[in-house]
């Protein structure tokens, strides 16, 4: 008898490895086309959509690589900018000799204060625009991709219903 129960078990054992090993083999597209056939569901052509979606992860990918860009641009200037005013800062100790009347030495106080400043508002105004500048074109990206897999996916699901 226990025999019998023996290889009732190893039969049932190999059904199920071979239903185990049948499972792995299919992918999960595989496995819902089967579950689709089983219930009667309409065909569908998943190729569209898969291109849909590898478009718009090429899209987040191009989406990160600008605002990364726009980061190194950023940076860049900001090293630039560093530089530049250590160079200037150094210039203008060495060409400023307060001498003379008061009023001379107010006048190259101020005339020093106001390049100081023209150069501060002109350095903002550059990072100010290369952050506009990777801040704008990121978003862009993904909005028009959104607007592309919209229509794609319309014409997708058009092209099945005719």
């Amino acid at each position: 008898m226990r025999d019998n129960n023996d290889v009732g078990n190893t039969k049932q054992l190999h059904a199920q490895i071979n239903m185990e090993e049948e499972m792995a083999d299919k992918t999960v597209m595989d496995m819902f086309a089967d579950m689709a056939k089983q219930i009667n569901l309409p065909q569908v052509d998943y190729q569209p959509f898969l291109d849909i979606h590898r478009k718009n992860i090429e899209a987040m990918q191009k989406s990160a690589a600008t605002l990364s860009e726009g980061g190194r641009a950023v940076f860049a200037k900001q090293q630039e900018i560093l530089a530049e005013v250590g160079r200037e800062a150094r210039q203008m100790i060495a060409d400023f000799k307060p001498g003379g009347s008061p009023q001379e030495v107010m006048t190259k106080q101020a005339e020093l204060a106001k390049r100081m400043f023209e150069a501060t508002v002109k350095n903002t105004r550059d990072v100010a625009e290369l952050v506009q500048k990777s801040s704008t074109e990121a978003p862009k990206i993904i909005l028009d991709r959104m607007r592309e897999s919209y229509a794609e996916a319309r014409a997708a699901i058009e092209s099945k219903k005719a």
